[in-house]
């Protein structure tokens, strides 16, 4: 397809889907999306990250490093023994198949099989909110997979943003060192700790550290894992609420079991961190075992409390995978997100701890869908 209309956003050639709700842009490499502004009666409301480097300054950065921003779909998810880390989805070229002005159609064909994935990205007129659906064929064995949504809440004071999710099952700080001192990083939560409230997650220091509200006072860098039940259709959710707003990331547990948060404050000093992403958040909704790739999550660590970290592929079987990540405007006042209903078709209702209650217009069917 040659008639793609592309601009350089962030050092990047990238294409735009919008309408009068959301604008959204997306890099041709690695697919990364953002900046992605929801656009409100109260306001337009960008809350994706672009990192504080530009991509193309350094030909030497691996590729998902350099393009880093916003959202961008990882498979195998974290490192490989034989290809980048976040696989080939997450840092070569995606060929446009079909765009219109509300959709964005791109192919990945894989190098090193016969594979490929077919990822639309979509808007839809009043939904304050991003569609995206991956289609995966000619993949044969297990494989972790994931999102890879970044916040940036740089521009909000300490413990500004409360973070919640729907009902856990199992939560761990990753296993094993995540920020390596000997590389300028920091970390403060206790290597490989679970525990059943984000509010008090255990510390290297034996104390506790509050992950429900960010960012940081202190510069660290640090990943846990949360694992919901769902609901009885398997319908679950992760809340980032800031005063005047709420994102929300929407996906079926049987698809995504589990969703990790890369709390990255400042905690790495190396280039091109240089100590600069502060403020950031990933809300990764995954099949995978932490961040730490493809064969630690074939080795199933968690099978024991039946939690997945891949799912069986097949050549001949195409697999379809969905999420819904939107932003319902609030009051300024609107505290830390405890539910996230559905009380009909197309419409959520988020309420928070002090009772108090939005509804928006977002199609929540759409993750349950099965192809």
């Amino acid at each position: 397809m040659t008639d793609v209309v592309l601009k350089t956003v962030h050092g990047e050639p990238s294409l735009c889907i919008s309408n009068d709700s959301v604008t959204a842009w997306m890099t041709l490499r690695g697919n990364h999306i953002a900046p992605v502004t929801f656009h409100s009666a109260a306001g337009d409301i960008s809350p994706y990250s672009l990192a504080p480097w530009v991509s193309g300054e350094n030909p030497d950065r691996d590729a998902v490093l350099d393009v880093l921003r916003g959202d961008f779909w990882c498979l195998p998810f974290g490192e490989q023994p034989n290809g980048p880390t976040h696989g080939e989805s997450a840092s070569e070229p995606w060929t446009p198949v079909r765009i219109t002005p509300t959709e964005a159609h791109v192919r990945l064909n894989f190098n090193d099989n016969n594979s490929q994935i077919d990822k639309i990205v979509s808007v839809r007129e009043g939904q304050s909110a991003l569609f995206q659906e991956f289609s995966i064929s000619g993949l044969d064995g297990d494989f972790p997979y994931g999102t890879h949504p970044i916040l940036d809440l740089s521009t909000f004071p300490a413990g500004t943003a409360r973070i919640s999710v729907g009902q856990l099952r199992w939560a761990s700080v990753v296993t094993g060192i995540f920020s390596d001192p000997a590389l300028g990083e920091h970390q403060i939560l206790a290597e490989g700790a679970t525990f059943e409230n984000l509010a008090a997650v255990p510390a290297a220091d034996g104390g506790s550290v509050d992950l429900s509200h960010y960012p940081s006072a202190v510069a660290h860098e640090d990943l846990v894992m949360l694992t919901q039940a769902g609901d009885s259709h398997g319908f679950a959710w992760t809340a980032v609420s800031v005063p005047g707003y709420v994102w929300l990331a929407l996906k079926n547990v049987q698809d995504f079991p589990s969703t990790l948060l890369w709390v990255s404050n400042g905690g790495r000093t190396q280039s091109p961190w240089d100590g600069a992403h502060v403020g950031r958040l990933g809300v990764e909704d995954v099949c995978s075992y932490f961040h730490r790739g493809l064969e630690e999550s074939r080795k199933n660590h968690l099978s024991h409390l039946g939690i997945a970290t891949t799912k069986p592929f097949t050549a001949h079987q195409k697999t379809t995978l969905r999420t819904v990540q939107a932003v319902v405007p609030t009051g300024q006042d609107f505290g830390k997100v405890v539910a996230v209903e559905t009380p009909r078709d197309g419409i959520i209702r988020i309420m928070d701890e002090q009772g108090q209650s939005h509804d928006a217009k977002i199609d929540w069917q759409f993750v349950l869908r099965q192809s």
